[in-house]
């Protein structure tokens, strides 16, 4: 479960964002859409969802694009640039393209999350020195790191290494570290890479494979963060495949169905040696009698909800947290706001999945739908340049700025009340343009 995660001089977020799951304080209604968890003699609580509002330009996708880019970083251990060129965001893959490019002197880049897994807390953090925005030339250097497991420090690095108590996580230990201890604190302070996170290199290694384990399994398996989804394609892979062979998934089918698809099937046919399988559409009596590619038949929206639907189930089924960019492109409202309640029933997410996604499309912006501190915005400052991230529920509910439960949030975002919307006039450019007559 996702609690809150931070950074700054990411892009356009010069200063800190922070994204927060936590529960603001005084938040009436939808009480069934938050979730908790006990550890120890704590008790945490969680949104299961957030909806981020903002006009084109404004660092939406810089949110998510921050959560793809620590995720990263954090799973391959280093700061150095990845050779993976097909990923949809360039910026995990070079760090060059991360400090705000507006800055005039460098600024390091800091990225932080909390996170509950496997019954524990855990907290993270790092910061960077990347260089300016595109300095590919730039040393780079880890200025600081540090993990905190169930609010007890376990190491800080800012410059030289310092290790908390290990109780916390005695169970997870390498073998015989009692006994070698000394060594191997010794041993991790001396030989600290600048370019190297310590927690997936000496600290994997040398103290808890299984901690690191822990964490490396939420972040790969149970972050789920898509960015540019429009340009996402499903590709299912089947163990011992047959050549040729078209397989159908049943719950995948009756939700094409209750989508609208009734008129043919849907399968995933594997061909070659290959074990992946590609989306395609199915005709005859049976439905399986002819197979021909989905793009060719399908709409862009029928595809782009086959390819997000097992996301959804995927979450649901392992309490995970799905991040999106733009999740509603070219889907029905009211398919969408299925989606969201089914998020926020307490008898079918029962494994505590969270749904982060943007969007522009103002229905969202329902108090039956969601709570005040579920609703985000995301606005840009014309003269700076910079991005700044709030939520509903920080105007509070007293005075004339105040955002009671009971308002109309679609009609007040579409009157100014609550920033994050752009007027926009393409007029005189027309104007200018017609007066040209046929002139380019």
């Amino acid at each position: 479960m996702l609690l809150e995660f931070k950074t700054s001089n990411y892009k356009s977020f010069q200063e800190e964002l922070s994204f927060s799951l936590v529960p603001a304080p005084k938040q009436k209604g939808l009480d069934y859409s938050v979730l908790q968890e006990t550890i120890g003699k704590n008790t945490y609580r969680g949104l299961c969802s957030a909806v981020i509002y903002g006009p084109n330009a404004s660092g939406k996708t810089n949110i998510i694009g921050a959560m793809d880019t620590f995720k990263s970083i954090v799973l391959r251990g280093n700061i150095r640039n990845d050779d993976d060129k097909s990923a949809p965001n360039p910026a995990a893959n070079a760090l060059e393209l991360i400090p705000n490019n507006s800055a005039q002197q460098v600024q390091p880049v800091s990225f932080a999350i909390r996170f509950i897994t496997d019954g524990i807390l855990v907290e993270y953090s790092f910061s960077a020195d990347l260089g300016k925005f595109l300095d590919t030339e730039h040393s780079r250097r880890i200025l600081s790191e540090s993990l905190t497991v169930n609010k007890a420090m376990i190491f800080s690095r800012n410059g030289g290494l310092e290790f908390g108590s290990f109780d916390t996580i005695q169970d997870l230990l390498v073998n015989a570290f009692a006994q070698n201890a000394e060594g191997a604190i010794s041993l991790a302070a001396s030989n600290l890479n600048d370019e190297e996170l310590f927690l997936m290199n000496g600290f994997k290694t040398m103290f808890s494979a299984k901690l690191v384990a822990l964490i490396s399994n939420w972040l790969d398996n149970k972050f789920m963060v898509i960015y540019r989804a429009d340009s996402m394609h499903l590709i299912r892979k089947f163990s011992d495949p047959k050549k040729k062979s078209v397989y159908i998934e049943k719950t995948l089918n009756e939700a094409a169905n209750h989508f609208g698809i009734n008129s043919n099937a849907l399968g995933y046919m594997v061909e070659g040696d290959s074990n992946e399988a590609k989306l395609c559409s199915l005709f005859g009596a049976s439905k399986k009698g002819t197979a021909i590619p989905a793009e060719l038949f399908e709409s862009y929206g029928t595809i782009r909800f086959v390819n997000m639907f097992p996301l959804v189930v995927n979450a649901l089924l392992n309490g995970s947290t799905l991040v999106v960019d733009e999740f509603d492109a070219s889907i029905h409202p009211m398919a969408l706001m299925n989606i969201i309640n089914i998020f926020h029933n307490d008898e079918i997410n029962i494994h505590h999945a969270q749904l982060i996604f943007n969007t522009h499309n103002p229905i969202f912006l329902n108090a039956n739908l969601y709570r005040r501190d579920e609703i985000k915005f995301v606005e840009r400052d014309d003269e700076t340049h910079c991005s700044t991230h709030y939520s509903l529920s920080d105007f509070g509910t007293a005075g004339k700025s105040g955002v009671r439960q009971n308002e109309d949030y679609m009609k007040n975002y579409f009157v100014d009340r609550y920033g994050a919307i752009k007027d926009i006039d393409f007029t005189p450019i027309f104007e200018e343009l017609m007066s040209r007559g046929n002139e380019v």
